[in-house]
């Protein structure tokens, strides 16, 4: 099974790093592919280029076997719609089973995104929740795609909906943004050879 974890990452941190290896290691996951947005159609625009955004995630992942940096989305043309990716990776990885992974926030907003339905086509999403996360009713759709057995996943390419409770760190790229825009250090947050590149780049300043 391949995990696909979407996202600005501006900057990449360990709110992010956490999630994607405690997924791997519960899934039993072959990889997990972290997917930078080029153009993200439900939120604000990175303020990191896209070239040091991917940069910094494959910095902070170089010594992590399992997690890949993929740019597929950064080099496509026009918004970034997930559905698109999806249709990519299964025709890269055509007998994998694929699982999207996504916050509980992301996916109160789902019926809001570009051919949501059809995401199902391609991969089974997992949605990360915190310890204790209660499943509100779901509706037909959803309901019926329902799953507490994780081999259901790896039985089937895609299809399945799965609630899952990591460890979520109460860590934010926006908080971090501001940390450094009024010069406090973001150490801890975010993985040092982050920081360093932040740095370098004098990203994230107040102009």
């Amino acid at each position: 099974m391949i995990g696909i974890f979407g996202g600005t990452f501006d900057p990449i941190h360990y709110g992010h790093l956490r999630s994607a290896l405690e997924v791997k290691e519960i899934f039993n996951l072959t990889q997990v592919r972290l997917i930078p947005s080029a153009q993200p159609p439900h939120r604000l625009q990175p303020l990191a280029s896209a070239a040091l955004r991917l940069q910094m995630l494959e910095l902070a992942i170089s010594n992590q076997t399992g997690l890949v940096a993929d740019d597929r989305e950064l080099k496509r043309v026009g918004q970034s719609y997930m559905i698109d990716t999806l249709q990519s990776l299964r025709h890269d990885f055509p007998q994998q089973s694929l699982v999207l992974f996504m916050g509980s926030d992301a996916f109160n907003t789902l019926t809001s995104w570009h051919c949501w339905q059809d995401l199902f086509t391609y991969a089974h999403i997992v949605v990360l929740t915190r310890p204790g996360f209660v499943i509100q009713a779901l509706d037909d759709f959803f309901a019926t795609r329902l799953t507490t057995q994780k081999q259901i996943l790896a039985a089937h390419k895609a299809g399945k909906l799965l609630f899952q409770s990591v460890t979520q760190l109460d860590i934010s790229a926006t908080a971090i943004r501001r940390c450094i825009a009024e010069g406090k250090n973001p150490g801890f947050l975010l993985p040092d050879v982050v920081i360093t590149t932040i740095k370098q780049n004098q990203l994230y300043q107040i102009n």
